[in-house]
């Protein structure tokens, strides 16, 4: 895990950063989706219902995860995990 602080370490469940998978950027545990287009689908109004249908693979906590990235990377507190 890379990031600061140990509470923020135990945030992030469903969010990993692997270098194989889509450059390294941030996705969601076990899929391709990236944690960047949930974020913009939200910020287009989107609910979280909607992004459920588009991307099924996820759930609301996943969805809601990505909000409290966001709000991470704002506060420069984040963490992910990466993959070796």
């Amino acid at each position: 895990m890379l990031g600061f602080g140990l509470q923020c370490m135990k945030k992030l469940r469903y969010i990993i950063s692997d270098p194989e998978i889509c450059h390294g950027k941030p996705v969601f545990k076990g899929t391709r989706v990236l944690v960047s287009d949930v974020l913009d689908l939200l910020a287009a109004g989107k609910d979280v219902e909607e992004i459920l249908q588009e991307y099924p693979q996820l759930n609301e906590k996943m969805v809601r995860e990505a909000l409290e990235y966001a709000a991470m990377l704002v506060k420069r507190e984040h963490v992910i995990e990466v993959s070796a």
